[in-house]
């Protein structure tokens, strides 16, 4: 009788698994076809199909395509580990930098891992409302967090003449996934010369010549 209970524990652990590992193979089969075959064309009883569910399964996990294109965006953004660079940021050693140098690693991780779900948000937002919110809403979490970012630095360390707008912008016109797809695409670069290009571009775009310490 003692591990009556502790059984029904673990069926309910397996449950949670279960309709996690039901989630995640919903996910990833939609992922693929949205890829393949495009948002526009793809249903919800092919992305039923192709996880091997019910299409009553897939509304009832994530309601519709456009929850469903949502949960992938969410996804998209914690597979580049933000906290890994939030970690970085709050170094109580790291200069301007350094923090350019971080966020230009997520920025990598970013496009290196979810370049693809991005692309597609994008490109179908031009004819779904909904998902060009998800694209806008992402970009403006982009400029935010650059934003806080560059208000924390010593007075004098943007280039002269340079506005905290304008540094925005810059940086948002550098690291962004049409450059990454085209370094990737058109031009054979690795993502390791992107981000190294991208860890020089930035300081020397943004940063004013006289703050910067010598990089070894």
């Amino acid at each position: 009788m003692p591990d009556e209970p502790k059984k029904r524990r673990y069926d309910s652990l397996r449950r949670e698994t279960q309709a996690l590992e039901t989630r995640a193979e919903i996910a990833r089969a939609a992922r693929r076809l949205f890829v393949a075959q495009g948002w526009a064309v793809t249903t919800v009883r092919d992305v039923a199909r192709e996880a091997g569910v019910s299409a009553p399964t897939v509304y009832a996990t994530y309601k519709n395509k456009t929850g469903l294109t949502r949960a992938l965006a969410d996804a998209a953004g914690l597979s580049a580990d933000p906290a890994q660079m939030l970690g970085e940021l709050e170094d109580p050693a790291a200069d301007p930098a350094d923090q350019l140098a971080a966020m230009a690693s997520f920025d990598r991780r970013l496009y290196e891992r979810a370049g693809d779900i991005i692309a597609l948000i994008r490109d179908a937002g031009r004819s779904e409302p909904e998902l060009a919110d998800i694209y806008t809403n992402g970009r403006k979490a982009a400029d935010r967090t650059r934003r806080q970012v560059f208000e924390s630095w010593p007075p004098g360390s943007l280039r002269d003449g340079l506005d905290l707008q304008t540094a925005i912008d810059i940086y948002a016109a550098i690291c962004n996934i049409d450059s990454y797809s085209t370094f990737i695409n058109e031009r054979q670069w690795t993502p390791d010369q992107i981000e190294q290009w991208w860890r020089e571009a930035l300081p020397r775009e943004l940063l004013n010549p006289d703050r910067l310490r010598p990089r070894s």
